[in-house]
């Protein structure tokens, strides 16, 4: 708990220091980067520091969590979750923390000056160490639970989903299980000698025994295309072996037996394809809203996984939305069999059922019926029914998660009861 003298200098200086954290988190990175190359080679995501998402990120995590302590603010439980989360799939280390601090508070110091006194200073550095310490202790749990290090794992099937999205089924060298929803990362060396980093969920079961990942081709529009994903694309194949986390992530399958929503668009499907598929594996008769969007039918990765496993479920209920005229009674009766080409293997049908089955179902027939009609638009859950007691989980783009949020908040679902999943920088954090 923050000291009540810290408290008033916090409570006193947070607007100045929210309206200055742009420029103050520039001024952190771009100093730590100099005296420090190897991190941004090696552990930062080079993109998101181009962009400058990963600054604007850092800004809302501080600020956040000042404004909570001070009383103006949410609590911050699952914001330090996801940032745990996201620390230890990338091995973050205790020490670090101390690195971060001295960049971190001289570029306070250069941008603010003389308004930082000492006991301005002395009670933000009370904040940074009441944050840091949370996250030190969750990410020792991780660590614990999860066991430390990199795991080799071999590509034992590459397949091509769309034009843009490939699914990579991995075999780790050490078998670990995870929970429905969870991502890992995937660590890559460059033509540079850089080994940069990216998060990709897993898009099935445990029950799977193998993990699969679905990975979308990052296209920078006007900026450079994502480094990993271009080069998982292009580079890797069935037989080469790659160096993942152990599984991470706090949007998991919610326990119980309430109803569900799942709420995701484009390749924000994977986490709950990941909870579909487990659903199905495990029998599971719980009542469970299926809602996704998508350009078109032929940009919907593992669309044919998805209605088979909706159908497979008998609690469960399929609502989409695709952006353009796509004929989509016609493309559901044809199934999707994926875009083979000499790298890829056309995509089968995941639930145990035949592909004629699967194909049965989406034309029709009783199993299928839980899938209703996709209409044309952007996802609108004002008139999906939502059952009493529903719990909410999103992942997608977060113009999409924030529309979404508002909508379900608005239809009166708890806050509490709504969960999420961001890859890459977490813009979804509260603003000073």
């Amino acid at each position: 708990m923050l000291s009540l003298e810290s408290a008033a200098h916090v409570r006193a200086t947070l607007p100045a220091i929210g309206a200055a954290i742009g420029d103050i988190a520039a001024r952190f990175y771009d100093t730590m980067f100099a005296d420090n190359p190897e991190l941004l080679r090696d552990l930062f995501n080079r993109g998101n520091q181009a962009n400058g998402e990963q600054r604007a990120a850092l800004a809302g995590a501080l600020a956040g969590y000042a404004a909570s302590l001070v009383g103006s603010g949410a609590a911050p439980d699952a914001m330090l979750a996801r940032i745990a989360n996201k620390h230890a799939s990338l091995g973050v280390t205790a020490d670090q923390y101390v690195l971060v601090h001295k960049y971190l508070f001289a570029a306070i110091g250069d941008i603010l000056g003389e308004a930082i006194t000492p006991e301005v200073a002395a009670a933000w550095d009370e904040v940074y160490w009441l944050m840091a310490g949370t996250l030190i202790a969750l990410e020792a749990v991780l660590y614990r639970e999860s066991g430390e290090g990199w795991l080799e794992a071999t590509v034992i099937d590459r397949r091509r989903e769309t034009p843009e999205v490939v699914s990579f089924t991995l075999r780790p060298k050490v078998a670990r299980s995870f929970r429905p929803g969870q991502y890992i990362s995937v660590a890559v060396p460059l033509s540079d000698g850089a080994r940069q980093i990216r998060q990709y969920s897993l898009s099935r079961a445990p029950e799977r025994g193998d993990w699969r990942i679905t990975v979308k081709r990052a296209r920078g529009d006007g900026a450079p295309d994502g480094e990993v994903s271009a080069l998982l694309h292009s580079g890797v194949r069935a037989g080469d072996v790659l160096s993942v986390s152990a599984p991470f992530g706090d949007l998991t399958l919610p326990h119980g037996d309430g109803p569900l929503l799942l709420a995701s668009a484009g390749i924000g499907i994977t986490p709950m394809l990941s909870m579909l598929d487990h659903l199905a594996a495990t029998g599971s008769h719980r009542r469970v809203l299926v809602a996704h969007a998508d350009r078109t039918p032929a940009h919907h990765a593992h669309r044919a996984e998805l209605l088979d496993l909706v159908a497979a479920l008998p609690g469960a209920t399929l609502h989409r939305w695709y952006e353009q005229e796509c004929g989509c009674a016609r493309d559901d009766r044809a199934g999707h069999a994926g875009y083979a080409d000499q790298a890829d293997q056309p995509a089968t049908a995941p639930t145990g059922r035949t592909t004629a089955q699967g194909t049965a179902a989406r034309a029709g027939g009783a199993a299928g019926s839980a899938a209703a009609p996709a209409m044309i638009g952007r996802v609108d859950l004002t008139g999906v029914d939502l059952p009493e007691g529903v719990v909410a989980c999103l992942c997608g783009p977060m113009p999409f998660m924030r529309e979404a949020r508002s909508q379900l908040l608005a239809r009166g679902v708890p806050a509490s009861d709504i969960h999420y999943e961001v890859f890459g920088p977490d813009l979804w954090l509260p603003r000073p």
